[in-house]
């Protein structure tokens, strides 16, 4: 199983909207008990072992919007097809603090997304979006860039802590549907 967060590596985007799947599999990883590190296929990666499956933790070095030929390259390393992967990343689309998992589907309108099917050529990729609309006042490119504002840092701190649990949960019981169920219902308010 291979759990992709995407951001944009360096300090200066830590705390960027557009920096929520690099968030999620950080608070993975402390879950699990193990540090995204080992440099791997144009990423930072954590390897291990969940009741005898093997378990690849990443966070594309690439910046967002070539994030899909570290996928590429992590799926081929691992011997690991599309559907056996779940991407995590910021969806302007959802309410700020929402959660969208899905099974599969067209990119919308994320860029690192839009590269990660135009590279590994597959729709059939599990997702875990977490929601960053809010009344910004500025350009699209401006917000996502943005440091998360303080009035925000609660509603989204909730959601990257539950897409981390349903990302246990599913590394736990390989069971997506009923991450699903239990995860899509999850609101900021």
């Amino acid at each position: 199983m291979l759990i992709v967060g995407l951001g944009n590596p360096g300090a200066k985007y830590e705390n960027t909207y557009h920096n929520m799947g690099f968030q999620v599999v950080d608070r993975l990883a402390a879950l699990l008990g193990v540090k995204i590190k080992d440099k791997t296929c144009d990423a930072l990666a954590a390897t291990l072992f969940v009741k005898g499956e093997k378990v690849v933790i990443a966070k594309p070095q690439t910046y967002m919007n070539l994030s899909g030929e570290s996928v590429k390259q992590l799926l081929g390393a691992n011997r690991m097809k599309p559907e056996e992967t779940v991407i995590v990343y910021d969806d302007v689309d959802l309410p700020i603090g929402n959660l969208r998992l899905r099974k599969e589907g067209s990119a919308g309108t994320h860029n690192g997304m839009r590269n990660i099917v135009a590279e590994v050529g597959a729709t059939n990729i599990p997702r875990i979006r977490v929601g960053i609309k809010h009344d910004f006042g500025g350009e699209l490119r401006d917000m996502v860039l943005a440091n998360v504002e303080w009035e925000y840092r609660d509603v989204v701190g909730k959601a990257l802590d539950d897409a981390a649990a349903a990302l246990k949960e599913y590394i736990e019981n390989k069971d997506f549907d009923a991450v699903m169920r239990k995860y899509n219902s999850h609101k900021s308010k």
